[in-house]
């Protein structure tokens, strides 16, 4: 997974926290999960997060520990061995590539890649220029899209 910048951070939070208090609650976490086609009840989100809402330094910390646990090479030395773990991550990685294949194709897109940027309210003019770039740094065939084996590689960081 490639982790995000502060600033992208900033934005994300910023654009989710629609009542503007400074506060991410988990209605407004989950207003962008269930735009991304991941649904929780508010009470097993409350229960995941642990607070009713996030302060930005919460939500970074939130994040900084997905993304840590991710890269953790223990981790990934524990799937290796674990038959079941590999199903699971595999699994888990076909759930997030569906979010992004919209149309269900089996290839990510440069208009699917902008329609998710968009939702997540970090598209615009600029991040649209590189979509395209974005998308061809993993397509190693050459085709213009993503399928989901490029896609696996660019979130396990595996030489392509």
């Amino acid at each position: 997974m490639c982790p995000l910048k502060t600033n992208d951070l900033h934005r994300i939070f910023h654009e989710l926290d629609k009542n503007g208090d400074g506060l991410l609650s988990t209605v407004e976490l989950n207003w962008l999960l269930e735009s991304i086609g991941v649904h929780f009840s508010l009470e097993e989100l409350e229960s995941s997060v642990g607070k009713s809402c996030l302060s930005f330094d919460e939500f970074s910390l939130f994040y900084d520990s997905i993304t840590k646990q991710s890269d953790d090479p223990s981790n990934e030395a524990v799937l290796a061995d674990d038959e079941e773990g590999r199903n699971k991550e595999e699994c888990d990685l076909f759930e997030a590539f569906k979010v992004f294949d919209s149309n269900g194709d089996g290839f990510i897109s440069c208009e699917e890649l902008q329609s998710l940027l968009s939702k997540l309210g970090l598209w615009d003019e600029k991040t649209g220029k590189d979509c395209r770039s974005m998308l061809c740094r993993y397509d190693t065939n050459l085709d213009g899209v993503v399928d989901f084996e490029e896609f696996k590689k660019m979130m396990l960081r595996t030489s392509l």
